[in-house]
């Protein structure tokens, strides 16, 4: 066998981390990657959407998008051509590529080879109006009428972009909210403001039939699926799980059967193929975590809590359950609310359309209490405003701590400092 201490297969978010990490910590590492470098993220999701969320124009959008995902793809590339790291530009498979062949049992292996877009099976799906993300991403043309097919994150970012682009937008979603992972609340009012800018919303609706919907392109946003076809995973012993992920423990290992996997192998699956947390920057964490593993390093990455955010216009954000999960799971809490239209910063840049749920356990005189539970969000640079909201839950910190902290003025974070000063 090669020297090889690490075997990674796909370089993602997930795989390039933890291949850079990896190589940091002076390990031989293998990469393989059939497609581009970077992964859906850089290549065809997060970047590209973000770069047509900031831009003002659908021309202007389409050229930025091939600048930002150029430029960024060479960074990744930089990353990987560490002379601790090889780069195999093949696609890699269980019981085929002679190096797992070899390397099974004797270098870790890191699965990280994302998702891929899930389709319903609607009658028509055929119908060449009918795209998926990276489809809508690489039109030349602006839709005069979109229809979007999934209410979710990817929906709800694409109906927001393209509806101010000029384009006619109609979103079509199966339950009778959109975004199913952001508090109920803060979802409807982001949807109510949406539907005042233009945007048309049929809730609780399926689609039976493609020929039924009227639109010039028509996007499939019903979330996405791990990428596992085509692994060989059964060669090592893995079923995968219900929803198509690769099963694995808190440490993101694969529980191999012994007498498949070749004696002391150890398999690990991180970011979207392991279904837990499909988001880039989980994947990063994620990476960090196994090669801390490998290593024998501990660390204190909180995956109990994760910020998320989507970039509508206004964008909106959560950390932690939302109030219906708190009330279901019978968890007592306490609700603090604040509003964009009351801060100064919110008025001056004109946007005054926000709302910040803020839910904590209950305070009790001479009792304690206080500890955040999680936050949600809509409003301008939410997102930041979570984020500060994550760290403060990873250190524990309690509403009485928050109150005694200074934040600048003018600025959104107070936003924050407003809902706990009561």
């Amino acid at each position: 066998m090669k020297e090889t201490d690490l075997i990674i297969i796909g370089a993602g978010p997930g795989g390039y981390r933890a291949a850079e990490y990896a190589a940091k910590q002076g390990l031989k590492v293998t990469i393989f990657e059939d497609g581009e470098v970077g992964g859906t993220c850089l290549n065809v999701g997060c970047i590209p959407t973000k770069t047509y969320v900031h831009s003002a124009s659908f021309a202007e959008a389409r050229e930025r998008m091939a600048q930002v995902v150029s430029q960024l793809r060479s960074g990744v590339e930089g990353i990987l051509s560490h002379p601790n790291i090889t780069l195999v530009r093949e696609k890699a498979v269980f019981g085929k590529t002679p190096l797992l062949l070899e390397g099974l049992g004797e270098a870790p292996i890191i699965i990280a080879t994302g998702s891929e877009t899930k389709w319903l099976p609607i009658k028509g799906l055929d119908d060449p109006r009918v795209v998926d993300s990276t489809g809508l991403l690489n039109l030349e043309t602006l839709p005069k009428r979109l229809a979007i097919i999934g209410a979710g994150v990817i929906g709800m970012e694409f109906a927001s972009v393209f509806h101010r682009f000029g384009s006619e937008v109609t979103v079509i979603e199966y339950l009778k909210e959109c975004l199913p992972a952001l508090d109920s609340d803060i979802a409807k009012r982001l949807r109510k403001y949406l539907e005042k800018l233009g945007i048309t919303f049929k809730m609780k609706t399926a689609v039976e039939n493609i020929a039924d919907i009227d639109a010039d392109v028509i996007l499939m946003a019903t979330g996405r699926k791990p990428r596992t076809e085509g692994l060989g995973l059964e060669t090592i012993g893995i079923t995968l799980a219900p929803n198509g992920a690769i099963p694995v423990d808190d440490n993101f290992q694969l529980p191999l059967p012994s007498e498949r996997a070749g004696g002391e192998a150890s398999v690990y699956a991180i970011g979207d193929v392991n279904g837990k947390q499909m988001l880039a920057h989980a994947a990063e964490m994620q990476a960090v975590h196994v090669v801390n593993h490998i290593l024998g390093k501990k660390d204190h990455i909180r995956f109990d809590i994760m910020p998320a955010a989507i970039f509508t216009t206004p964008e909106a954000a959560c950390v932690g359950p939302t109030e219906d999960q708190l009330k279901e799971q019978g968890i007592p809490y306490e609700c603090k609310k604040s509003f964009w239209r009351a801060n100064g910063k919110a008025l001056a840049m004109n946007e005054t359309e926000g709302m910040l749920k803020l839910f904590i356990t209950p305070l009790s005189e001479g009792q304690g209490g206080g500890f955040i539970l999680g936050a949600h969000a809509y409003g301008a640079h939410s997102a930041d405003i979570i984020q500060e909201v994550s760290v403060l839950m990873c250190k524990n910190t309690t509403i009485d701590e928050l109150r005694d902290m200074v934040h600048i003025h003018p600025t959104l974070s107070e936003i924050l400092f407003t809902a706990v000063e009561s």
